[in-house]
């Protein structure tokens, strides 16, 4: 009676398969370090990018968030001839009147230089504006003071100034001091106070402020507002945009211009990310870079390692084995480069966020698709040397011994 015996096929732990497929890596350390470097440089480039990009997004979201989306500007614009328009001292009165208009606060320029004192040369103006300002303007653009104080119903009345941030400095004034004055348009004028920067109305920053009373005794000034700013209930802003025009000046609407600061904000955002397809296009060259090196490297692995695969087949291992050793080698070695990448970029990322002040935001998809792509990379780079090396007959492996 004969039995027939059942042939079963050799088995490949985890383990050992992992432990095999890390040799080359644990003895060529060198050059399996300068392969996944590729690799690494692309993931943290992509990281990178995609990082402080939604970092600086998230900054701006809290800064708009902050200073509100509800503020609307109301300025003159030009007549048809091409002169500038002027708003009719009734406009911020009028535009009160509307049902959903909050808060309604204005400035007027005043044409004139600002120097810290006449001996100053003529030519160095310092790109400095003298503007007539209402009493409530830094709450309406969500500023305060910061150092002295701002104009009041006394000295609105009085040659007393109020300088925005740039104008400061320009100025080279940086504190309040007891008789500071500044030589605004052939006038002496008091500084009591200095102004942050106004992120909403940046126009402010470089202009020297004086109250309406004051410009029209002191410097002349015709009581026209140049520039009417407006809060208006968040729900009801698109109404009211629609109403300003027409109701700041009636005969004229055509001449009146009506914008929205936060939406340029929103604006600048995306001005910052314009480039960040091309830096990703760079990482995604470079990641290309890194598959060739990984491949490079796969294929001369198995040209110096012919005789353990002709031992390994020899001993029993199946062409399933040799290819999943292989394959499982490349994959690990782009890991090991992506996460290296990963690493890097979110570094760079929290570096440059925290010495900006922003937000350090490194959205999933950028360190998951940064591992995701070095582990595809690393498959799709070394699924042809581990073919040729599950190819591989035995007695040809052994004859290179």
């Amino acid at each position: 009676m004969s039995t027939a015996e059942t042939l079963t096929l050799p088995k490949l732990r985890l383990g050992d398969l992992v432990r095999l497929s890390t040799v080359g890596l644990r003895t060529r350390k060198l050059r399996a370090g300068l392969s996944a470097l590729g690799i690494a440089i692309g993931v943290a480039a992509i990281v990178a990018v995609l990082g402080l990009s939604s970092s600086a997004s998230a900054k701006l979201l809290n800064q708009i968030s902050a200073l509100g989306t509800n503020l609307l500007v109301v300025q003159n614009g030009q007549s048809l001839s091409g002169q500038n328009a002027e708003l009719p001292t009734a406009a911020p009165a009028m535009i009160t009147r509307i049902q959903a208009v909050t808060q309604v606060e204005q400035i007027g320029t005043i044409p004139g230089t600002v120097f810290r004192s006449p001996l100053v040369p003529t030519v160095d103006t310092n790109a400095l504006s003298i503007d007539a300002a209402s009493l409530d303007l830094p709450r309406i653009l969500s500023t305060t003071v910061a150092a002295g104080s701002y104009l009041n119903a006394a000295t609105a009345r009085e040659p007393v100034a109020v300088l925005g941030a740039a104008a400061a400095q320009r100025l080279g004034i940086d504190r309040v001091y007891p008789g500071e004055r500044i030589w605004a348009d052939n006038t002496w004028l008091y500084v009591t106070g200095i102004l942050k920067p106004a992120a909403l109305a940046p126009n402010i920053d470089s202009s020297v402020l004086v109250g309406f009373p004051a410009a029209e005794r002191y410097l002349e000034f015709d009581g026209h507002p140049s520039t009417i700013y407006v809060r208006a209930q968040t729900s009801h802003v698109n109404a009211v945009d629609n109403l300003l025009a027409a109701t700041a000046n009636p005969e004229n609407p055509n001449q009146v211009n009506v914008s929205q600061p936060s939406a340029a904000l929103v604006a600048q955002a995306d001005a910052k990310g314009a480039y960040d397809g091309l830096f990703l296009g760079l990482g995604a060259v470079a990641l290309l870079v890194g598959a060739v090196g990984v491949a490079n490297i796969m294929i001369i692995s198995i040209l110096e390692r012919r005789s353990e695969i002709g031992l390994r087949r020899s001993l029993g291992a199946t062409k399933g084995h040799i290819r999943t050793q292989f394959l499982l080698e490349a994959v690990l070695l782009a890991l090991t480069g992506g996460a290296a990448g990963v690493g890097a970029g979110a570094l760079s990322t929290a570096i440059y966020a925290s010495a900006n002040h922003e937000l350090i935001v490194i959205p999933a998809i950028a360190w998951a698709g940064g591992i995701g792509a070095a582990i595809a990379i690393g498959a799709i780079a070394g699924l042809w040397p581990a073919l040729r090396a599950a190819r591989m007959s035995p007695t040809q492996a052994l004859w290179s011994m």
